[in-house]
């Protein structure tokens, strides 16, 4: 169970993960190393998965970012697997989810271009032998980037 200086630690490293012992004790009016202790106990126990950067897609000539709904035509155990493993593979793939609805999946993926959506849609995507059809939509603009979970 988290408490509420847990929920507070929780909630700064969402804004800054390169925050300090130091800096974190201060917020959560802790000693450094009671603040630093409650820190690796949220790693042990998986509330804090890792740390990341965010990196910014257009810098790095991902100009065209995009959803796929993909649909399947069977949905046996090694179809879904066999697909499971190509969304792995793929770079270009930076989400996935099943999804409850039409499509079965919904994938988040980043391309250089138009033509290299067009690539992972026919060439990757569509031959796949457990996909039937896929629907792409192309994000004109992010209103609001991916933002730290509700605390």
């Amino acid at each position: 169970m988290l408490d509420p200086t847990d929920t507070k630690l929780l909630a700064a490293l969402q804004q800054d993960a390169h925050l300090t012992a130091q800096e974190l004790s201060e917020l959560l009016n802790l000693s450094p190393s009671q603040a630093g202790r409650r820190r690796q106990r949220l790693e042990a126990e998986g509330y804090i998965q890792g740390y990341t950067a965010r990196l910014d897609p257009q810098k790095l000539g991902l100009a065209v970012q995009g959803f796929v709904q993909v649909h399947l035509g069977s949905h046996g155990p090694e179809q879904s697997a066999g697909f499971a493993r190509l969304v792995a593979a793929r770079n270009e793939i930076t989400s996935a989810w099943t999804m409850t609805g039409e499509a079965d999946y919904l994938l988040q993926v980043y391309c250089e271009d138009l033509p290299g959506l067009n690539r992972l849609l026919h060439e990757v995507l569509l031959p796949h032998p457990a996909v039937a059809r896929v629907q792409s939509q192309i994000v004109m603009d992010q209103l609001k980037r991916d933002a730290p979970l509700p605390m």
